[in-house]
């Protein structure tokens, strides 16, 4: 899909912790930055995707490259910054065009249980149990996220959608986006394969 940045910036979004409400493109106005648009709060595998960004928090900090997490809604939201799974600024959209917009599908009931059989799912599921993330049934179930990467001035680097719900944009791929491939230490939590073996799919996603 062809992406509008000067629509996308128009959008507005409300600072969790001190309620402000700001327009998506005050946040590439003075520098780079990674937005992340979580699915649900209490989503187990939207913790691990945070978990995972946070370690490459303090690089992108050194270089000047603010980090943006952005939820569907308000629900939960207390409980996620509660649990430090997300070491950047935390908002949620002022109205859910904003997901639509950025092409972010819904699923139903139906296809989003079936979407936590795929191996990326089950893959996730298991490392996020390994870890203790936990996660809850709060909010809004059959929405997906994704990210934008924006380089200063409004510069669009990478538009990703989420396929399912343990589809995340790596590390690595953001680090590149911004020139900063060099820094990406592949030996982190982060970028590990979990082990291959068997495990349900009882996941809170």
């Amino acid at each position: 899909m062809t992406t509008d940045i000067n629509q996308i910036g128009s959008q507005k979004v409300k600072s969790i912790t001190s309620g402000e409400t700001v327009e998506l493109k005050s946040f590439w106005e003075d520098q780079n930055v990674a937005i992340i648009f979580f699915r649900r709060w209490g989503c187990m595998l939207c913790r691990l995707w945070a978990k995972e960004l946070s370690e490459i928090a303090p690089v992108l900090n050194k270089h000047n490259v603010k980090l943006i997490g952005i939820g569907v809604e308000e629900a939960g939201s207390k409980d996620f910054i509660n649990g430090k799974y997300f070491d950047g600024d935390l908002y949620y959209v002022d109205n859910i065009s904003t997901y639509q917009l950025l092409g972010f599908k819904r699923f139903n009931v139906v296809t989003i249980i079936t979407s936590l059989f795929w191996k990326q799912s089950r893959d996730a599921i298991f490392k996020g149990r390994g870890m203790g993330l936990g996660g809850d049934l709060k909010g809004d179930w059959v929405q997906t996220g994704g990210a934008v990467l924006v380089q200063k001035g409004g510069n669009l680097l990478r538009h990703f959608t989420q396929s399912g719900p343990g589809d995340h944009l790596s590390n690595k791929d953001i680090l590149k986006h911004f020139g900063l491939e060099n820094e990406y230490n592949p030996e982190t939590m982060a970028n590990k394969k979990p082990e291959e073996k068997e495990c349900t799919t009882e996941a809170q996603s």
